[in-house]
């Protein structure tokens, strides 16, 4: 593990803490940031100063994201509200669409990758889908029957294209199928046994969810079918999604059927169940025993920059950031390799976000809780 300069890039251009930051995929060394000026700053990586800045609201931007195939469009969430701009018609300030179906500040947006869908999740603990074809809501996915809380983050599975999962401050991980407005598997960290692949001891947090990454689909013959969680107590948690799924059925196909015979105590199928999931279930803890976080982890993103996928990226609480080749726990298949931290950034603010660049150098974007937005290397 080494070490990164701590002398790194700054985009100036923001007049209150950054919040969020993405990174173009179809041109490299642009990103779009946002803050708690209303604004959205847009940099090139090639040129020194700030391209272009929108003002868009007196409210916080709280998330941004592309429109998926097109990022001449992007939306942003501002308050309880989704607004979406054309960046070539950026001066004028005047969004394209409103969407207004939240009732509490939207946490995160996302867009599903056919473009036809649009989620944000909500501090009431709700989601709502919104069909971006038609212009209106398409689902809401309640709190209750889901969150208990406020619902920090959410993605869309881009290999299964009903399906979105979503991240709470209730310590739930919860797996929807939005066309049914229904959620079909719950994941609570809160749990003991859930932190059994962790050192539970290394934060006094509880084990909030903060955010979500899923590979996007160009990554999916690199990276498996995986979620990576940001926790509140330090962790940073890679699922595999279909594993999971796939012990769900199996739990669901174990029950007796009816007129069948009763099983003995000791060959009950929770206890197959079980045994079958600690053997057979790909879950990896980077955790402060590996060099990881020491409180809580806020963000985390998959690296765009030479083998996509290859790197995990996380930030905390704690002023740090991780660089993660996690590749090497799936080719070994084994959890206990020092070598799973690849790069440890110190930083002197708290990281609100981040996200990585398809770039050889300055691939690493950080937002911290200042207004000047950092850029980094990493190889």
């Amino acid at each position: 593990m080494t070490t990164t300069e701590t002398n790194p890039r700054k985009l100036r251009g923001h007049k209150a803490t950054a919040t969020c930051c993405i990174a173009s995929r179809n041109r490299p060394g642009f990103v779009a940031t946002s803050a708690e000026d209303g604004c959205i700053c847009w940099f090139d990586m090639r040129c020194k100063d700030v391209q272009l800045v929108m003002e868009i609201g007196k409210e916080p931007i709280s998330s941004l994201c592309f429109k998926s195939g097109n990022e001449d469009i992007i939306y942003a969430s501002s308050g309880m509200e989704v607004q979406c701009f054309d960046v070539h018609m950026a001066t004028s300030w005047k969004p394209l669409q409103s969407y207004s179906y939240n009732k509490e500040e939207i946490n995160q947006i996302s867009c599903n990758s056919k473009s036809s869908f649009l989620a944000a999740a909500d501090d009431g603990g709700d989601v709502k889908i919104i069909d971006i074809h038609q212009h209106h809501l398409y689902k809401t996915l309640r709190a209750g029957a889901g969150h208990t809380s406020i619902c920090s983050s959410v993605q869309f599975l881009p290999w299964r294209p009903w399906e979105v999962i979503t991240g709470g401050l209730d310590s739930k991980l919860i797996m929807w199928d939005f066309s049914k407005g229904r959620p079909y598997k719950i994941m609570d960290f809160g749990l003991p046994d859930m932190n059994s692949g962790g050192n539970t001891g290394q934060s006094f947090n509880p084990a909030f969810v903060h955010m979500l990454a899923v590979p996007e689909v160009d990554m999916l013959d690199k990276v498996d079918k995986i979620c990576v969680v940001a926790r509140g107590d330090g962790v940073v948690d890679v699922i595999n999604i279909e594993s999971e799924l796939a012990a769900m059925r199996s739990k669901t196909s174990t029950k007796p059927r009816r007129g069948s015979q009763s099983r003995s105590k000791d060959s009950s199928p929770t206890a197959d169940i079980e045994t079958s999931n600690q053997n057979g279930r790909k879950r990896l803890c980077l955790d402060y025993s590996l060099g990881g976080h020491t409180a809580a982890v806020s963000c985390v993103a998959f690296s765009l920059f030479g083998e996509i996928g290859k790197f995990i990226i996380s930030g905390g609480n704690d002023k740090s950031v991780k660089v993660w080749d996690w590749s090497k726990y799936y080719d070994a298949r084994q959890s206990n390799d020092n070598n799973d931290l690849h790069l440890n950034i110190s930083l002197s603010k708290k990281v609100n976000w981040l996200c990585t660049t398809p770039t050889e150098s300055e691939n690493l974007v950080v937002c911290d809780t200042t207004k000047v937005v950092k850029v980094y290397s990493v190889s």
